[in-house]
């Protein structure tokens, strides 16, 4: 148990070493981040002493409990500077467990007059919780087999991994293709305009599928056509597996059945709704794809920029992006969801069942990428969509009870456990945001970015008492 809070010193202690750079940065947040970065420090280093103090062997149960703390302890460390500066207690939890999360749900308001610190710090938050989720989600949660992520170890570890020496290299790689991505992002968004602080924020929160702007709204503070496709294009490739941008790069392999499918997917659904504006919104087609495109991948690739109140479009509108809330990105990307590859699976063993009962002595094999989809991970999507659905249900009654109205609460905990950002409808659509929901409100829906960021069952497992018999 030691090595467990050790290590969560360390990303402390590291909060706090990021406290300080910020206060170096931006005089206008200098006091603020000094006196976070003391208390961070102090405790960080406290803990470390703690857990130094002796060394036990690593157990199985120690990934997970690894696993779950860092995130909480992140988000805790990261809502230290919002609530020197100003915000309360449960607020500067909300956000910079959206932050860390790269929910980009937010309660903040005013944010074109926000101290440039604070809204760098809120950026940076989501830069370090997409590449930290694609660490999870390339190195731990595979191994630990949560909702049939074994898969993925078997797509990318083959054909990607087996180029690089050891883990270690892999993880420089993807941070290389993540800083790669960010950098091109970044000097795309300088070349359309924004100025050097806006195109740094913006870089950090659109690889990162995060979603968090500097201003009220969002992404549609920038009136150009060349940025909103410039997002586009960079929020999908954050969508991607960063496995794949080594294969390609390495072997020369594009090949990818989830990518394939995001691609496809999100132009359909584009063409579709693009098609619906102009028929009966009477839209011209450029401004209504772009408008389209842009906020389809912002929602799919739960990045949750928004470029235009889509909730405006009609009731068609509304429900199309309601339903395509829970699809996610691509499994090893930095984007939420359920995850394409879940998706794939999920209708191949539906299709696979069907034509079962249909040819009752056919032997029908459900595959992915052309191998067999084992017993394992048929049990491990069918377990983490069962499971992803009941906590969406739940929480949805429970945030009824505490008085929001049936829409925002269902809409609410869907856009939390999928880390998407915005919901539907008035009060946290698109043009709205969370500031107005109560306390109780406030503190579930984090709990929920949290439980959907971790695949839910990483941290789930922790409450039952045959894991702490185990090992």
């Amino acid at each position: 148990m030691s090595f467990v809070v050790f290590i969560n010193s360390v990303a402390m202690l590291a909060m706090s070493g990021l406290m300080a750079l910020t206060a170096l940065l931006f005089a206008d947040s200098t006091p603020v981040f000094v006196e976070a970065f003391i208390l961070c420090g102090l405790l960080g280093g406290a803990v470390a002493l703690a857990g130094a103090r002796s060394q036990h062997d690593l157990e199985p149960q120690h990934v997970f409990l690894v696993t779950a703390s860092v995130w909480m302890t992140a988000a805790l460390c990261g809502a230290l500077p919002l609530m020197v500066w100003q915000l309360s207690p449960v607020d500067a939890f909300f956000e910079a467990m959206s932050g860390i999360t790269t929910t980009g749900s937010t309660v903040m308001s005013g944010l074109d007059e926000t101290p440039r610190g604070i809204l760098f710090w809120r950026a940076l938050l989501q830069a370090i919780g997409g590449i930290g989720f694609v660490v999870t989600g390339v190195a731990l949660l595979p191994i630990l087999k949560v909702g049939g992520m074994q898969l993925f170890r078997t797509e990318s570890s083959e054909k990607g991994e087996k180029e690089l020496a050891n883990a270690a290299r892999f993880a420089l790689a993807t941070l290389v293709a993540y800083g790669g991505l960010m950098a091109v992002c970044f000097l795309l968004y300088l070349l359309g305009g924004m100025s050097l602080f806006d195109a740094v924020t913006h870089a950090m929160t659109t690889l990162s599928t995060g979603g968090y702007s500097n201003y009220d709204a969002s992404f549609g503070h920038f009136q150009s056509p060349f940025l909103q496709y410039t997002a586009t294009i960079f929020m999908v490739l954050g969508g991607f597996p960063f496995a794949w941008y080594i294969r390609a790069i390495l072997r020369r392999q594009f090949n990818s059945e989830q990518v394939r499918w995001l691609v496809c997917f999100l132009l359909g659904v584009s063409v579709m709704l693009t098609l619906w504006l102009v028929l009966v919104n009477d839209m011209e087609i450029e401004p209504a794809f772009r408008q389209v495109a842009f906020n389809v991948a912002s929602v799919v690739t739960t990045t949750g920029y928004a470029s235009t109140d889509y909730i405006t479009w009609g009731p068609f509108a509304v429900a199309v992006f309601f339903a395509i809330t829970a699809v996610g990105g691509c499994t090893g990307s930095t984007a939420g969801g359920a995850k394409m590859m879940r998706w794939i699976v999920f209708f191949r063993l539906t299709a696979a069942a069907v034509k079962r009962i249909r040819s009752p002595h056919q032997v029908v094999v459900a595959r992915y990428e052309g191998r067999p989809i084992g017993p394992d991970v048929t049990s491990g999507v069918i377990s983490f969509f069962t499971l992803y659905l009941s906590t969406v249900m739940v929480m949805a009654v429970v945030l009824n009870l505490l008085g929001l109205d049936f829409l925002t609460a269902l809409s609410g905990a869907l856009t939390a456990v999928a880390n998407v950002g915005p919901g539907v409808g008035e009060i946290i659509g698109p043009s709205g945001n969370f500031a107005t929901l109560n306390e109780a409100s406030k503190l579930i829906l984090s709990m929920g970015m949290y439980l959907g960021r971790l695949e839910m069952m990483t941290v789930l497992v922790l409450f039952t008492p045959v894991f702490w018999r185990a090992g």
